[in-house]
């Protein structure tokens, strides 16, 4: 500091000699020096940029050994958790949609777990009902997610769960579906029986912390042949105590293909639970079944479809609609942030990928259709993602789609899941549209008829009271009259992972 003061001064007066004329003397100044001026603040270092994501995947702390589902080596070299978590970063400010609105307080250096920092990388802005924007954001462990996207695999016991949202009301657990030939179907599990303790604990209990995680534990177990015991309870007041032991399943995504003879004609339903590469098949011979047999009209059953690959369900809307409507038509467009290339529209698909699975399609099979003009599809707020976009995009080209049941989940969202080191994540990527533009459901989409979820009735059953009433409003036109107390499954929520709840967009090959 004291050579610049020095310097200053030494410049002043040269300055002013300079500025008088031949050898005369300046007269005295006797006004008070001007102090220097305070050097400048040193410039802050430049905030280091985000790292590609790229040169930093396969970086694990703790690389995998063993086989990738393809048979391969993993890839995985030497890493550090610094790696880790700047690859999620770099991934989320590479691909996320909302990209800017992720807070940028946060730092990686505040995380000691890549998941718990992904967890805190999304928006944090709200829509326009005062929901989070994104509730969609999550991860699941690698080798599960393979094995459930890829052949349909679970463990379980074959249960599928509705529980109340309500935390004022007692609690309830009740059985939804039953997977055919599971461990629960042998054991004689129904629809609509109510769970009443896991292993001696009591499911009334659940808030209590100890409980919660004895009831889990048995409800959703971690290991193949691990036996938990439940009792339950009937409908009509019979117990039933069942001891269950957890095993791999092939879930079927197909069920209940059949043809109801109506006064209007011939009507075709099925249940259609995922949109998983498993399902590929069992659709195109669903809907083949159901074209051989002449239906005139569809009820679709996706009251408890939470989504999957948009490929099936852009073949699926394709079977439903057949050429003439969808020749030249988009079924979805995705919309990206302002980092990532656009992505080609996905067309109705006419023929099948042919994913591998053990029983898999052709690649480039045609795939039957049954040309209509209208469909009904059965829905609930567990009907999501994907099953919205097979709503949006037939009703894109003009398809009739008459809703029966509650308002759909509101996803108009789509993934393409990311794995690192064992983790695949689930960073919201791309925003649907229809061919019309339109793709703004994030509160769901609104019934035709509002009708409540029956448990009194197996799934397929002219009785159950959602096809019931598709048949009815089929055959008048007129929603029937809601009954006078609603079932009891009205207030009630599908017990899943968010991995079960998803759109996945898989590159055209």
């Amino acid at each position: 500091m004291k050579s610049n003061t020095l310097l200053l001064l030494a410049a002043a007066v040269l300055f002013n000699l300079a500025g008088c004329g031949g050898d005369a003397v300046a007269p005295a100044d006797t006004t008070a020096p001007t102090p220097p001026a305070p050097p400048p603040e040193p410039p802050l270092p430049p905030v280091p940029p985000i790292p590609s994501s790229l040169p930093l995947y396969g970086h694990c702390e703790k690389p995998r050994t063993g086989l990738t589902p393809n048979g391969l080596p993993y890839m995985d070299i030497q890493g550090s958790l610094d790696d880790e978590l700047n690859w999620v970063r770099a991934m989320i400010d590479e691909s996320y949609l909302w990209y800017a609105e992720v807070p940028a307080k946060l730092k990686a250096a505040d995380f000691r777990n890549p998941v718990d920092f992904f967890n805190a990388l999304k928006t944090p802005a709200l829509t326009a009902s005062g929901r989070p924007r994104d509730r969609f954001h999550f991860t699941y462990p690698s080798a599960v997610w393979d094995a459930m996207s890829n052949d349909g695999v679970e463990l379980g016991y074959g249960l599928t769960w509705l529980r109340n949202s309500d935390p004022a009301q007692p609690r309830q657990w009740l059985v939804t579906l039953v997977e055919p030939g599971s461990p629960a179907d042998l054991a004689g599990l129904r629809r609509g029986d109510r769970l009443l303790s896991v292993d001696g604990a009591l499911i009334a209990d659940y808030a209590d912390a100890a409980v919660a995680a004895r009831v889990s534990a048995g409800l959703f177990p971690a290991v193949a042949g691990a036996s938990h015991r439940l009792l339950l309870q009937r409908r009509d007041g019979a117990s039933l105590d069942v001891t269950l032991g957890a095993v791999k399943l092939s879930m079927a995504p197909v069920r209940n293909t059949k043809v109801l003879d109506t006064p209007a004609g011939k009507v075709g339903y099925l249940t259609f639970k995922e949109h998983n590469a498993v399902a590929e098949f069992q659709l195109a011979r669903a809907i083949g079944e159901l074209k051989a047999a002449g239906v005139n009209e569809l009820v679709l059953d996706m009251r408890y479809n939470g989504g999957g690959t948009l490929t099936i369900a852009s073949e699926l809307a394709y079977m439903i609609a057949g050429p003439a409507a969808t020749k030249g038509k988009v079924f979805e467009q995705l919309k990206t942030n302002d980092k990532s290339q656009p992505r080609p529209p996905q067309m109705f698909l006419a023929k099948a990928l042919g994913f591998a699975v053990p029983q898999p399609l052709a690649s480039g099979a045609e795939l039957p259709y049954l040309g209509l003009k209208r469909v009904t599809v059965l829905a609930t707020g567990a009907t999501c993602s994907a099953s919205e976009s097979v709503i949006n995009s037939l009703r894109g080209i003009d398809i009739e789609v008459n809703l029966i049941g509650a308002p759909t989940c509101g996803k108009p969202y789509a993934f393409v899941p990311a794995a690192n080191c064992g983790t695949t994540y689930f960073a919201i990527q791309y925003q649907g549209v229809n061919h019309k533009g339109f793709g703004d459901y994030a509160d769901g989409f609104q019934p035709t008829c509002n009708v409540a979820d029956d448990l009194g009735h197996a799934l397929g059953d002219p009785a159950e009271g959602l096809l019931a009433a598709a048949l009815s409003f089929q055959r008048d036109g007129v929603c029937p009259v809601a009954p006078r107390a609603a079932a009891p499954a009205a207030a009630m929520q599908l017990v899943r992972p968010p991995v079960k709840e998803i759109s996945i967009y898989t590159p055209p090959r």
